[in-house]
């Protein structure tokens, strides 16, 4: 997979997935991200996907981390003052896919991921919202875990 830009918004500070802060911190950016109808805000959008990111990793998933929401942009596409810009860098990735009711379905594949032995980067990690996404009450959502060679 290629590198690839993002526009949106990113949380400010980091989080952590200790005493389900991550959980409370990103889901209230995801509010704000809905409420205010932010994907409208962002130009050249290639689709309506969006993209939800965990990056800037200080060790691994009992560390803090970074948490962004945007839709793929364009290359050249000029963010907006109010909005927040990332590059998701070429990287190896496994894809772990989430079924079934939101959230839920989210919280168990993280499960899996985190029980697994993949030979995790903690790179750059993100999940995919697109159409199939839109019932959540059967819901798929694509995760891609960054991994070593």
């Amino acid at each position: 997979m290629t590198n690839f830009k993002l526009i949106g918004l990113k949380l400010n500070g980091k989080t952590k997935n200790e005493n389900g802060q991550s959980g409370k911190d990103c889901g209230e950016l995801w509010q704000y991200f809905e409420e205010n109808k932010i994907a409208g805000f962002i130009p050249n959008k290639i689709s309506e996907t969006i993209y939800a990111v965990y990056y800037d990793y200080e060790q691994d998933e009992n560390g803090l981390f970074s948490y962004f929401i945007g839709c793929k942009v364009d290359e050249n596409t000029e963010k907006p003052k109010s909005l927040d810009e990332i590059i998701i860098p070429q990287q190896n990735y496994h894809k772990e896919t989430a079924k079934g009711q939101m959230t839920g379905c989210i919280a168990d594949a993280w499960t899996r991921i985190w029980n697994s032995n993949l030979n995790r980067k903690f790179g750059f990690d993100f999940e995919v919202y697109d159409e199939r996404s839109l019932d959540w009450n059967n819901a798929e959502i694509d995760i891609f875990i960054s991994i070593n060679n």
